[in-house]
């Protein structure tokens, strides 16, 4: 009996853990992974649209006057969203980008408090043009 006991505390310590690591393959509201009473997106905020290049890969952040920085963006080739690691000397506070999102209102690029630091469109190939929060202009290319 103690075996079966003791395999208690791992259980619930495991279920524990996954529900932190935001896992959409456990949930332990007992309703579906995200929380939402089913459907797939939220309520709220522009829809998940293709980006008109691949993202991945690396990319230069630029803004005039103040310099340019690689950032490179992690995600599959037909994402939606991903990951950021930014490179040293990279103007304003893009040094703190964590993650990017692709809607149909175009590229956000966020940093680790989920905060937004610009929002850019597609400017031909391979180019997304836009402002940061305070209004600066930056630009990323390839």
């Amino acid at each position: 009996m103690a075996p079966r006991i003791a395999t208690i505390p791992i259980v619930v310590c495991a279920a524990w853990l996954a529900a932190c690591s935001g896992s959409d393959r456990f949930a332990l509201n007992g309703g579906s992974p995200s929380g939402s009473s089913g459907g797939g997106a939220p309520a709220s905020g522009p829809s998940a649209a293709a980006p008109p290049v691949s993202l991945a890969g690396r990319w230069t952040l630029s803004s005039t006057g103040t310099g340019s920085c690689a950032v490179t963006f992690g995600g599959n080739p037909d994402a939606t969203e991903g990951t950021i690691a930014p490179g040293g000397g990279c103007p304003f506070s893009f040094f703190t980008s964590r993650k990017w999102t692709y809607t149909e209102t175009g590229l956000t690029i966020r940093d680790h408090n989920a905060q937004a630091l610009a929002q850019l469109t597609p400017a031909g190939s391979n180019r997304f043009e836009g402002k940061t929060g305070s209004g600066q202009d930056v630009a990323l290319s390839r």
